[in-house]
């Protein structure tokens, strides 16, 4: 049986977080505009992000302030530009939000005049995190999902797995649209587009332990590069250091706006360590943080540290961090009286496709928003709430790009129906759950928070083997939602490891033992694609 199915608009947009629906709505008053969400339209890492978005309101700080924090915790890898860029467009971009009626926390100081409440975390010299209570990422969802859904030239996809992005036969460079598994009906359709963006986020699901939702399998990244894409800097993921350790308490973060608020990491005793790496102390950024952790865990033969808020005042405690003392509570830990038991996960991936400042990628007509890209803005370690700020700034910048090409002519062509005459469905989806366990598994051992060369050859070595098995297994079965996540996750996990294994020195989140110096003159690592 073949496809048959096939969808136009002017705008494909993978993805429903903050970059994609924020692009969506900046296109839709003059695109017909079709987003794709894998799950439900709110699944995603926007929803679940906590802490805030990094912006200067406050007459104290500066742009150049945050610029100048962002850089030292990038390590020396951040494109001055780009953060320059970002932090410039940052308010602006706020306001956006703001006339849509994102509910950031306010306060009334002194003179009786309203302003909104700002908050630190780790990295940042000034208080300058606009946040809604301790759920920013669902308040910021919640509205944008809101405007989307009663907007007449949206049509939303939801529960759609994008395959394969497609390129002109005539015209390899262009993009013209996707192959998506439309997962309710379970059979391959074709969307075809003017303009195509990847908002699909990161893909810290190739390690075992992730703070990330199910969906942040790296489907974008994978899909850009088996396109022609380039990409860069896909050895530093970013370890959240201060995940919730408790058995039901899958996947709960824990927010660094803690250690902002006054909080502090300890052994289970009390005994603070965090002095003893950086004179930050507690609000050293997250890659310092996290090997702290890491070190102290090892060192003591110990499941987890802790995080101590409860000298604060219970009242201050509920009133800012409300969603995490709740959660706590549900697991019997009353977060004002006790410490909470912290891990660290892998929270977000710093590299990805290369685009430039309006968001496009080495293919004509494909854009790359969000966590799936590589802007420059985040460099060898990302500082606290710049991400859902890079999610709209850049989004709005390829609106822009977008419409002042929506001009530009439509490729036609015949696009092959998707073919599944000679594939059968899988009779051992126990080799899919194998396969996926023992990826995750030896991505978190062997290219995890400390690395070594041979573990990261170790590593190499067994993803080859599993892309001839998935190459196999695709070859001859029906997709899936875990065969396609599947086949994306080990493509990703080759090019972190092919990365990692070019960076001859240890730089913000990526530590080498065998190369423990960090080098003069650093660069960018760049996979090149093959358009």
């Amino acid at each position: 049986m073949s496809s048959s199915v096939e969808h136009r608009c002017d705008a494909l947009i993978i993805g429903s977080g903050a970059a994609g629906l924020t692009l969506a709505l900046k296109l839709a008053d003059k695109f017909n505009v079709i987003v794709l969400s894998k799950s439900t339209l709110s699944e995603g890492a926007t929803r679940y992000a906590q802490g805030g978005i990094a912006a200067v309101f406050d007459e104290e700080d500066s742009i150049d302030s945050h610029v100048q924090d962002t850089l030292r915790a990038g390590a020396g890898l951040c494109d001055p530009s780009a953060v320059e860029y970002t932090a410039s467009q940052a308010k602006r971009c706020m306001e956006w939000l703001i006339k849509f009626g994102v509910p950031f926390d306010q306060e009334t100081d002194e003179q009786g005049n309203t302003r909104y409440h700002l908050t630190r975390e780790g990295g940042h010299s000034h208080r300058r995190i606009l946040h809604a209570a301790d759920a920013t990422g669902f308040a910021v969802q919640n509205t944008l999902q809101q405007a989307v859904q009663s907007h007449p030239n949206i049509h939303l996809f939801e529960r759609y797995n994008a395959i394969d992005l497609l390129r002109h036969e005539k015209e390899p460079t262009q993009c013209v649209g996707a192959y998506v598994w439309n997962r309710k009906q379970e059979h391959v359709e074709v969307i075809r587009s003017r303009f195509t963006a990847l908002a699909t986020g990161g893909a810290s699901k190739v390690y075992q332990y992730t703070s990330n939702p199910d969906v942040s399998s790296g489907d974008g990244i994978a899909m850009a590069w088996r396109a022609g894409c380039s990409v860069a800097n896909m050895e530093f993921n970013q370890f959240h250091p201060t995940c919730l350790f408790h058995p039901e308490a899958k996947n709960f973060l824990i927010t660094e706006a803690l250690r902002g608020e006054g909080a502090f990491l300890c052994h289970q005793d009390g005994t603070p360590f965090m002095h003893k790496f950086d004179d930050r102390g507690d609000l050293a950024p997250r890659d310092i943080v996290a090997r702290a952790i890491d070190y102290e865990m090892k060192r003591l033969g110990a499941d987890c540290m802790y995080l101590d808020i409860s000298h604060k005042s219970a009242d201050f405690i509920v009133k800012h961090f409300p969603t995490i003392y709740r959660k706590c509570r549900s697991l019997g830990i009353d977060i004002t009286r006790q410490p909470i038991p912290v891990v660290p996960a892998a929270h977000y991936s710093c590299g990805g496709v290369m685009t430039d400042f309006n968001g496009k990628t080495d293919l004509e007509n494909l854009y790359a928003i969000g966590e799936v890209a590589y802007t420059g803005l985040h460099g060898a370690n990302r500082m606290a709430s710049n991400s859902l700020l890079e999610c709209v700034v850049f989004a709005q910048a390829a609106a822009a790009h977008i419409l002042q090409n929506s001009d530009r002519p439509e490729f036609h062509q015949d696009i092959p129906a998707w073919d599944e005459s000679q594939v059968s469905d899988s009779d051992e989806e126990v080799v899919i759950q194998h396969n996926w366990h023992e990826l995750r598994l030896f991505m978190w051992d062997y290219v995890g928070i400390v690395r070594t060369t041979k573990r990261l050859e170790r590593a190499m070595r067994r993803i080859e083997l599993l892309q001839q098995e998935i190459h196999d297994y695709y070859a001859n079965f029906r997709v899936s939602n875990n065969l396609l996540e599947l086949r994306n996750l080990v493509t990703v996990a080759e090019l972190i490891v092919r990365c990692a294994l070019q960076r001859k020195e240890s730089r913000g989140l990526h530590y080498n033992l065998d190369y423990p110096q960090t080098n003069d003159n650093p660069q960018i690592t760049v996979l090149k694609g093959e358009v």
